[in-house]
Formats: structure tokens, C-alpha cells, sequence
């Protein structure tokens, strides 16, 4: 693990490079994660090297005062550009909130990625209002929920060792920061502002993905001028996690074509 200090607070990441001549991706985690969420990515590092970080609050990095909402999504993206400018990424892979927080950077800060990938993110992406009541009166039912099939995981019980981690995570970043972020991809909206995305643009998603249906990525890649959504068979919400090997091949030949445009 690596740190970087930035406005006030230290944020965490793993910089993985097996001498991949591809571009550097630098991974965001969804809401209540943490950068071992993009443990299956690893296998990539020897074609492009990849960078994954905690967004604040989550895994080793330090917390930062912030609102949910525009605040939040703000101060995460501080987080990614603080990361990727100390490690040269120059690709931003982004699930969820994480593809949230890719959009934000690429339509409204300086900083420039040379291409983007969204999985399980949409222009909006309103939060079920009992979801969101749970997340403030009842954290574990909130995440069992999340974990049912068709959520997070097309099928849990398939695999039970990954549902387990990734419930621990949740558990372990806490309810204020997870309903922070949860409320923070309640109130994101960039459906007006999708033309100014002008760089290559993957969207990957799951077949089975209830939380950000397929219409959600089918959306954006009309709407991004040059875009291209892949479905993933057989996953849900996370299929970095549920389907790596379909995940990793799509990412493969993203990489490649940027590669080979340069």
C-alpha cells in the first residue's frame, strides 16, 4: 500500500505494474467498497498497469468532512485526480459511485483522463427510497439487502466467499460513510451534460443488474458521443468481481485499441 497527501488528508491505493506497456488504469471503487474490490483486475497488470485507491473514508484511506451530495462526490474526486496524477494514470475505470465520480472528472475539472470505463453507473441513479431508509435506521438489513440476488451479485450463493467479503467491506466502511455514498449517487445528474464527455468510453455491465439495469448503460452509450456498451452474462452489479474472465477481456481489448490509436 501506498499513500498520497492531498488537501488535508492522506489517501490510500496499490500501485500493481508487472510490466504492462498499456495504459495506466487507475480503479474506483462503488459505494461501501474499497480497492480490493479490483483484487480479479490484478491478472492485467502485465499488459496495463493499474493503480486502485479507497476513496475517503473507506479502507486505509483518512476520512474527509463532507455532505453527501455534489460535497462528497467532490471531495472523491480530489481522491482520484491526487492518485492518478502521482502514479501517471491516465485511464479512469470507475464502478458505481466510482464511474459517478469518472463522469464528474471528466466533465468538470481540469484534469483530463484519455479514456474512461463506467460499470454499474448511470447519468442518474436514484437510490430506492427504502434502501435509503434502511441505510439510516437499519444498516445490516440495508446490506443484506444489497447483497440479495440480482443486486450486487446475480447469484450469491454461487459464491459465497465473494458475498462474504464484500459484506465485510461494507460492514467494515461503516453506515455514516456508506449512506453518504448512497446518497450521493442519489442526487447525481449529469443526463444535460453527457455530449461533453469527449474521450473513448467503455461501458461494461451485467445482464442481471438490478441496481443499474442495462437500459441504464444503453443510455449513456447513446448519449456519450464515443461509447460502446459490453454486457456481461450472468452478472449483477459487480462483475469485476462475479464474471472476471468476460470483465478482463473486455478491459483487454479496451486497453489495446488505446494503446494502438496512440
Amino acid at each position: 500500500m501506498e499513500t498520497v497527501s492531498h488537501h488535508g488528508r492522506r489517501t490510500a491505493y496499490e500501485h500493481v505494474d508487472r510490466g504492462g506497456v498499456g495504459p495506466t488504469a487507475c480503479y474506483v471503487h462503488g459505494s461501501g467498497g474499497a480497492r480490493e474490490m479490483w483484487r480479479a483486475q490484478r491478472e492485467l497488470t502485465d499488459r496495463a498497469p493499474m493503480v486502485a485507491l479507497d476513496l475517503s473514508g473507506h479502507g486505509d484511506s483518512a476520512d474527509v468532512d463532507a455532505d453527501p451530495g455534489y460535497q462528497a462526490l467532490s471531495a472523491y474526486a480530489d481522491d482520484v485526480i491526487a492518485v492518478a496524477e502521482e502514479t501517471d494514470a491516465t485511464v479512469l475505470v470507475g464502478a458505481s459511485l466510482g464511474g459517478a465520480v469518472a463522469l464528474h472528472v471528466a466533465l468538470e475539472r481540469s484534469f483530463q483522463p484519455e479514456a474512461i470505463v463506467l460499470t454499474g453507473t448511470g447519468a442518474r441513479m436514484g437510490v430506492l427510497e427504502d434502501l435509503l431508509e434502511w441505510l439510516a435506521s437499519d444498516f445490516e438489513r440495508a446490506v443484506e439487502f444489497l447483497h440479495g440476488p440480482g443486486r450486487l451479485f446475480a447469484d450469491p450463493d454461487s459464491n459465497p466467499d465473494i458475498r462474504e467479503r464484500s459484506l465485510e467491506t461494507m460492514l467494515d466502511t461503516g453506515q455514516v460513510v456508506t449512506r453518504r455514498d448512497f446518497l450521493t449517487c442519489h442526487r447525481f445528474d449529469v443526463r444535460d451534460d453527457l455530449e461533453g464527455v469527449d474521450v473513448p468510453t467503455l461501458l461494461l455491465y451485467g445482464d442481471q443488474d438490478r441496481l443499474t439495469p442495462p437500459w441504464f448503460h444503453e443510455y449513456l452509450a447513446e448519449e456519450i458521443p464515443d461509447a460502446r456498451a459490453v454486457e456481461i452474462e450472468g452478472a449483477a452489479h459487480r462483475p469485476m468481481l462475479e464474471r472476471p474472465a468476460a470483465f478482463n477481456e473486455a478491459l483487454t481489448t479496451f486497453f489495446s485499441e488505446l494503446s494502438a490509436a496512440q
